[in-house]
């Protein structure tokens, strides 16, 4: 079966039509394309031949230390002499200075062609940004240019036996070592984390591990927890003590090593303040939020890509004098193999104009609301397209031959890490719609307004029209809501309402450039079926929302 190709025009024309980047300082459409272009080149050539490999040759722990597949190895050393760790990096610490944007759009493709690969990369992002924004000047010069250049990766350690999502219940304990830090710093870290992705690899065989633990003398729960920079070894190439106990043996992405680890007097440095760990590491939470969000997207593109080319060459059902008909003529396949296409391209409209309002910085009331909108919507998108091209395959779907029934083992853990997609519900029911007096909610509601308004505007009244009621829709669940004691029955509800309702508003910014795309027909006819199939769900949505249910049975049903 084919191999995930960058579908390139399709990223430039969500960039500059729904995205709209040139709002951007200092944006260069050229340039963009060029590095695209680039991007593209080596991801279909080096990347995308690595996801079958990843998938039968997971990593392995030898001695301690995590073994990945050669190829995997090779890749990565193409990829980090090119440049593109530090993408997005500013100048000064080795990078090369350009929107954050772009390294996403690149991540996209990462993520389509070879998750895994994309999965072990993705947190060096994220602790850049979180360096970038928190750490002292000194953290910067020592850490960032070695993260930029990609001699170093990066991870996340939250999550322990007992505090998964609860992350006020971590255990792990730093201790002062020297009264302030230094560069192999000035504290001990002892304690075990779970579910650490790319806690140990080979790529580079260093990890800068972000680290979540309590200092003496705070109060328990969130507030007393504070933020680390651990490295795995120090200058001299000595060990810190950060070891893997075990590897998780998982549904899929194999060859993303997803590690056990213990902290034994691990010698760490503190970033800020004690007691400030979660509002520091809400800059690395929100970055890899919204860049699951966009492996949603890669993973969505891929099963599209090869569900439209088996049904373009498979033959099934009679068509006249002339025989079996391709099954793409059939309309039950022509219907999954719209909803495809409709989600990818959908899904990342959303997702990188968000991305550029994040970069703006102009409302950050609207980027927090979308940023859990985005990242439930284009994972559950995801798993729908990967079901889609099951289905679309038939029995062959269900072989590992064809290589979709991969895409919905890789795609799964997406709608649960970086906070499960249940969590992102009670986040936006529970807390946006109240935080600041409904500032994240008004503006939200304030960004769907302008998309009715730039519908009618560009002369589209139907969709100006349909978008109208997904807002009523939106307007009357959220009345709802607010009267609702218990919103943990219905949050999922107003959440998957929210997505569409956001998926609408830059499907209305794509059908109005359709003209410019570079099919223009294919985004017409999508435009019409986004209008016509997909958003009257909103409608169901709300009267879910405003059916306030709750089980009224007792505990004997649950048992």
């Amino acid at each position: 079966m084919i191999d995930y190709r960058a579908p390139i025009d399709d990223l430039l024309f969500a960039l500059r039509y729904a995205a709209e980047a040139e709002r951007l300082p200092g944006w260069d459409g050229e340039l963009a394309a060029a590095v695209l272009n680039e991007a593209g080149r080596l991801i279909d050539q080096e990347i995308a031949p690595l996801d079958p490999i990843g998938d039968t040759t997971p990593a392995r722990l030898e001695g301690g230390r995590v073994k990945m597949a050669p190829a995997f190895v090779t890749a990565y050393h193409a990829f980090r002499d090119g440049g593109w760790p530090g993408l997005a990096m500013e100048e000064r610490f080795g990078g090369q200075g350009l929107p954050h944007v772009l390294a996403s759009a690149v991540s996209e493709m990462l993520s389509g062609a070879c998750i895994s690969f994309q999965m072990v990369l993705s947190l060096g992002q994220g602790a850049m940004r979180t360096l970038a924004v928190n750490g002292s000047p000194e953290q910067k010069a020592r850490w960032l240019p070695g993260l930029a250049s990609g001699q170093w990766l990066a991870t996340m350690c939250l999550t322990e036996p007992q505090a998964g999502s609860d992350l006020g219940l971590i255990r792990s304990l730093a201790s002062p070592t020297a009264a302030s830090p230094t560069a192999e710093g000035g504290w001990s870290i002892a304690g075990s984390k779970i579910f650490i992705s790319g806690g140990d690899q080979d790529l580079t065989g260093r990890q800068l591990h972000l680290v979540l633990a309590r200092t003496p003398d705070m109060p328990p729960g969130v507030k007393g927890l504070s933020l680390f920079l651990c490295p795995s070894e120090f200058e001299d190439g000595s060990r810190n003590g950060v070891s893997v106990l075990r590897l998780e043996e998982k549904m899929g992405m194999h060859a993303s090593p997803t590690c056990q680890m213990a902290f034994d007097g691990a010698r760490a440095e503190l970033i800020g303040r004690p007691g400030e760990g979660l509002a520091r590491m809400f800059t690395m939470m929100n970055a890899e939020r919204m860049d699951v969000a966009v492996q949603g997207i890669g993973l969505a593109e891929v099963a599209g890509q090869r569900a439209r080319a088996y049904a373009g060459q498979r033959r099934q059902g009679r068509s006249g004098p002339a025989g079996a008909a391709l099954i793409n003529t059939h309309a039950d396949v022509r219907r999954m193999l719209l909803t495809q296409m409709a989600l990818s391209l959908g899904c990342r409209a959303m997702a990188y104009r968000t991305l550029v309002e994040l970069e703006l910085g102009e409302r950050p009331a609207l980027v927090e609301f979308l940023t859990p909108v985005c990242k439930a919507f284009a994972t559950d998108a995801a798993v729908e397209a990967a079901q889609a091209a099951i289905q679309v395959h038939g029995g062959y779907g269900y072989l590992r031959e064809y290589r979709v029934e991969q895409i919905l083992r890789d795609g799964r853990i997406t709608q649960i890490y970086e906070g499960t997609n249940g969590i992102q519900g009670m986040t936006v029911a529970g807390r946006l719609l109240r935080l600041d007096g409904g500032a994240c909610a008004h503006a939200f509601r304030d960004h769907l307004e302008e998309s009715v308004g730039f519908a009618a505007a560009a002369g589209l009244d139907a969709t100006a029209a349909a978008l109208e009621r997904t807002v009523d829709a939106w307007d009357l669940a959220v009345a709802a809501m607010l009267g609702q004691t218990e919103i943990g029955y219905t949050a999922q509800a107003l959440l998957r309402l929210a997505g569409l309702a956001t998926f609408g508003a830059a499907w209305a910014r794509l059908e109005a450039a359709a003209e410019r795309a570079p099919q223009p027909a294919r985004i017409r006819v999508l435009a019409d079926f986004v209008r016509r199939w997909m958003l009257p769900e909103a409608i169901h949505l709300a009267t879910l929302c405003r059916s306030g249910f709750v089980a009224a049975a007792g505990d004997e049903v649950f048992g």
